[in-house]
């Protein structure tokens, strides 16, 4: 099983930006695919990026444009770069990790848009 630990999240202005961090480790992080995902107040926690074991990225269409995932398999870490942020955006962001159907969450790292 996979422990994985989120940081980075903060308090920014609108139109700033930020880079989620996500470090795995108690397993060959190589082998899994990664995620982000996001929950807002109130309501349900959603998709927001997937990479693949082998490097493909999917995107939410609201971040198309905005946010970035990439993944360094020697430091066992999956980024989220996030750029031109709005209010919207402002949730608590979770890291997974799948293989197999059997899924793997991070604490959270809250993320805030605001002025």
């Amino acid at each position: 099983q996979v422990q994985l630990v989120e940081s980075g999240g903060g308090l920014v202005q609108p139109g700033g930006s930020l880079r989620l961090s996500c470090v795995a480790s108690g397993s060959i992080f190589s082998i899994y695919h990664m995620a982000w995902y996001r929950q807002a107040p109130g309501k349900q926690r959603e998709l927001v990026a997937t990479i693949s074991n082998g490097g493909a990225m999917h995107y939410l269409d609201s971040v198309k444009g905005r946010f970035t995932i990439s993944r360094d398999n020697r430091e066992n870490t999956v980024y989220l770069q996030m750029n031109s942020l709005k209010p919207e955006d402002t949730a608590v962001y979770y890291c997974n990790a799948n293989r197999m159907g059997k899924s793997s969450w991070g604490q959270g790292t809250q993320v805030t848009v605001s002025s």
